[in-house]
Formats: structure tokens, sequence, C-alpha cells
């Protein structure tokens, strides 16, 4: 029972401080409904997974993969936004993996059970995590100058297109780890609101981006041990931590104004 405990704090706290820098560029980007549909886009690799008995999150990371490559390459030849091809990838993709899923192999892939999550997964997470947050801290100027001026990027000698890449691949892989501890429905949160919270309460970029891992790290942290200590699902309580978190903000907000 400790040893599982523990396996999930450090898979959550990982995760949450992945997810959480990512979502600044999200949120920054206006893109936080990306971040939230691409999570629906891994169920029909889960249901592969499960189906031809091979790992569930290999076929996550596949279909992610792809599709963030696909999005990409729609966005740049259509023009279309990102929002747009998300959209409509991401109805697809969860029609498809309810098909192929039995009714308790979906519940857990939606909703997650990170009480189930091995050795082997927690040291993936925390390696993941780490290059994640590593990579997208190289290119996350890179990122907020094309979010300026596109054209400004371009002059500087930065390719826009291939940078955009980098990012959806590397969002792409947080979301899927992810999926172990909220599932495919709520793990858009986790890219989402610690973000939308640290912007509440931040005065520069720097200390935007840390204060959106940390509420990551915070809201997966807290998550985990409520629903330990009251033997619930993880996932819905590493929502309603983040909640906290996220209300605490906008007061935080109101009451320097």
């Amino acid at each position: 029972m400790a040893e599982a405990l523990i396996l999930s704090l450090l898979t959550g706290i990982f995760v949450g401080i992945s997810a959480g820098y990512l979502g600044s560029l999200m949120v920054l980007k206006k893109m936080a409904l990306v971040g939230d549909a691409l999570s629906h886009v891994a169920l029909p690799g889960l249901a592969l997974g499960i189906l031809f008995n091979f790992p569930p999150l290999l076929g996550a990371f596949a279909f992610l993969f792809a599709s963030a490559v696909i999005i990409w390459f729609l966005g740049k030849a259509t023009k279309l936004s990102y929002e747009t091809i998300v959209g409509a990838m991401f109805t697809l993709a969860l029609a498809v993996g309810i098909l192929i899923m039995r009714d308790t192999e979906l519940l857990e892939a939606l909703f997650g059970d990170i009480t189930k999550v091995t050795i082997l997964e927690t040291a993936a997470a925390v390696i993941i995590s780490a290059l994640a947050v590593i990579l997208t801290k190289v290119i996350y100027k890179k990122l907020v100058l094309g979010m300026i001026s596109e054209e400004l990027a371009i002059s500087k000698g930065i390719n826009v297109n291939r940078t955009n890449l980098i990012y959806l691949l590397l969002v792409s892989l947080v979301v899927a780890i992810g999926i172990k501890i909220v599932g495919t429905l709520l793990v858009g949160f986790l890219v989402i609101v610690p973000a939308a919270a640290a912007k509440n309460v931040s005065s520069d970029l720097f200390k935007y981006a840390v204060l959106s891992a940390s509420f990551g790290a915070v809201s997966a942290c807290s998550g985990v041990l409520f629903s330990s200590y009251l033997n619930l699902p993880t996932g819905p309580f590493v929502v309603f931590s983040g909640i906290v978190v996220f209300v605490v903000t906008i007061f935080v907000k109101w009451k320097t104004k």
C-alpha cells in the first residue's frame, strides 16, 4: 500500500509539473481546448492495446504522435485553427474508441487508475516529464515570439512550423502519460487549469511558467493523497484540487487589485 502510494505520488508530481509547464504555452496561445481535446485522441490506441494484449499506453503514444503530426500538417496546409482540426479529430477518435472497448475497460481509460501504476510506468513518467520540460524550456521563447508575431520570429531565423510541431509532440507525450492519473476525459484539465490559475497571479513570463508547473504538481499530488485517504477514484480529486487552487488565485488577484 505504501509503495503504491509513493509511486502514485511520484508519477503525479512529475506529470503535474510537465503538464502545467507545457500548458502555460497552451493558454498563452489560446489553445486550451486543443490540450483537452487532444487527450481524447488516445482512446483508440488504448482500446487497441487492450484488444490485442499489448501495453495500452504504447497505443496511446502512437495515436497521439500520429495525431500531432496530422494536426500540424493540416494546420499548415489549410490555415485552419488547431482548435477546428482537433475538434474534428477527437470526436472521431472518441467514437472509434468507444466502439472497440468494453464497459469496464472504457471506464478505466476514461477516468484513469493511478493505483495500478507500476515501477516501470513511474520511471517512464518521470523521465518523459523531465525531458518534456527541458525541451520545452529550450523552445519556450521561440514559441512566445511566434505567438507575438510569426513574421518577426521568421526574421529572427526561427522555423515556426518546426517549433510548433515539436511542441505538439511534447504535449502529446505529456497527455499520454497523464492518462494513467486522470484518464482521457480529465487529463486535459492538467494542461489547462494550473496554467490558467498561474496566469491570474503572474506578473512576468518566468513567474507564470514556474507557477504553472507548481500548480500542476500541487493539483496532482493533493488529488492522489485525498483519493488514497478516502479510497475513491483519483481523477476527480485531482480536478477538485486544481479548481480549489484556481479559485484561490482568483481571490488573490481580486485582493491585490
